[in-house]
């Protein structure tokens, strides 16, 4: 196991997620200024995939960074829960190309955010019945100052 309180699994992988939330925005706003769509999708199709890309995204990225953060709170910094980090920024760019017309992205981003949803939210049922706990872990709002 990886040591360390400094939850870098989480910090990097919210901070790829705002990237990447930042990009399916850049996104949208393209479409929309060279179609000239200020409000709506205007049946834009282009504007639409894009705008649901996005909207995915915001739809499945809250969960799977909560799990991150929690599973490595309680259990520490892995390898494995790295590599889960690394599958979900990854899938989520290839959900999003996916939307643009790379077909096999979204079918592949759609399927490994739905296998980490489940792995991810099973482990963090598990965790508490096999009795690993956070004794000893100080939460940052109550460590003492200096």
């Amino acid at each position: 196991m990886i040591t360390g309180s400094d939850m870098a699994i989480s910090l990097a992988t919210a901070g790829a997620a705002a990237i990447i939330n930042l990009w399916l925005a850049i996104r949208i706003g393209a479409v929309r200024t060279k179609a000239k769509i200020l409000v709506g999708d205007g049946g834009n199709e282009m504007l639409i995939r894009r705008m649901r890309a996005h909207a995915n995204f915001v739809e499945y990225a809250p969960f799977i960074l909560i799990l991150i953060a929690l599973i490595e709170f309680t259990s520490g910094s892995s390898w494995w829960l790295w590599g889960a980090s690394a599958a979900f920024v990854v899938a989520r760019i290839l959900h999003a190309l996916g939307m643009d017309g790379f077909k096999i992205g979204r079918m592949v981003g759609t399927i490994l955010t739905f296998v980490l949803l489940l792995g991810l939210g099973g482990y963090a049922i598990v965790v508490p019945l096999l009795g690993h706990s956070t004794a000893g872990v100080v939460a940052p709002s109550v460590a003492p100052a200096g």
